[in-house]
């Protein structure tokens, strides 16, 4: 079988992959695959920093020597001129697993492949991008309820002390301030009474993995806290209040993180509004250092810091995909042609 191509525009909060990644996609006929834990879901918009795209209904042209030539007419979410899947389509009132996300994504790829355009898997969550281009194959460990209840009353640094007992090579490379990961992991321990299986599975894409990321940290940093004032601005409390008013149990609210955790504590009273600034700006910087140790160990990226080398990586990737450099002697099954 032959693989095809993905390109993954990854990097840390404020890093402007998201307009890059549109650009891209502009120029080399290609769609977005988001690769984001929280945009998934509706209603989490400015806190979550998704595009203002809008759910349109569009034709689908599917033609290639795999399928016949059909349209599909079908609802997707737009911004930009470009379609994009995996983002704002989930309630926030469940939980939306990596196993789920990767089915979604997996699926969408194929979609895209199918119609001759090149899929950008785009986004800062290390842990899902992951999980698709080197296909994981997760434990079916069911939720076990009054085992989480218990973990539930443990502080996050317990739980992380916790999981480096039981699984020191999971505990090195999880995000040690997400609760629900945590939990996650140490439910599979404790069920299987084994460590987390350790996932080495072979891609089944051609890849090119572009990491985002200004030179300098002073400019992200800078980024991050000129983004933050914007999303106060724009009404980023408002959101959080409405979401509660929906629905949205103040717990809920702290398991989705970040700006969703503080802004509800700064809602019911329990910071100043200036505590809430200083707060999240903080907090956003030490989440953006994370996601850069995440990447850093990815032995696969690239790191790129403008627009032009990003565009000279994804020409050459394709170039070498459309004269078969790329396919283990084979050509690929579809043309990937820069659109101008």
């Amino acid at each position: 079988m032959l693989k095809q191509p993905l390109v993954i525009i990854a990097g840390p909060n404020a890093s402007g992959k998201s307009e890059l990644a549109v650009k891209l996609a502009k120029k080399f006929n290609g769609e977005i695959v988001s690769a984001d834990s929280r945009q998934v879901y509706k209603g989490m918009d400015i806190g979550t920093g998704k595009v203002s795209g809008k759910w349109l209904r569009v034709q689908h042209s599917v033609s290639n020597i795999f399928v016949r030539h059909r349209v599909l007419n079908k609802r997707v979410f737009v911004y930009k001129n470009v379609a994009h899947y995996c983002i704002d389509f989930v309630s926030p009132k469940r939980r939306f697993t990596v196993t789920e996300y990767q089915k979604c994504a997996a699926g969408a790829i194929a979609d895209i492949h199918a119609r001759g355009k090149v899929p950008f898997l785009v986004g800062g969550t290390g842990f899902y991008i992951k999980a698709v281009v080197d296909a994981t194959t997760f434990p079916t460990v069911p939720p076990q309820i009054k085992l989480r209840k218990k973990l539930e009353k443990k502080t996050t640094a317990q739980l992380a002390t916790l999981l480096k007992q039981k699984d020191p090579r999971r505990w090195r490379g999880i995000d040690r301030k997400n609760r629900r990961r945590l939990i996650r992991a140490l439910e599979i321990i404790y069920v299987t009474r084994k460590p987390v299986p350790k996932h080495d599975s072979a891609t089944p894409y051609h890849l090119l993995y572009l990491g985002v990321r200004p030179e300098d940290d002073a400019v992200l940093k800078m980024r991050i806290a000129k983004r933050l004032r914007q999303r106060l601005q724009s009404g980023m409390v408002a959101e959080v209040r409405q979401l509660h008013k929906k629905g949205l149990s103040w717990r809920r609210l702290d398991e989705l993180g970040l700006e969703y955790r503080y802004v509800a504590q700064y809602i019911r009273g329990k910071c100043t509004r200036k505590a809430l600034g200083v707060t999240l700006e903080k907090e956003i910087w030490q989440y953006a250092r994370r996601q850069i140790t995440w990447f850093r160990k990815e032995k696969r990226i690239r790191l790129v810091h403008s627009e032009k080398e990003a565009e000279k990586q994804v020409a050459v990737f394709l170039s070498k995909i459309n004269t078969g450099i790329l396919q283990n002697g084979g050509l690929a099954a579809v043309k990937y042609n820069r659109v101008v």
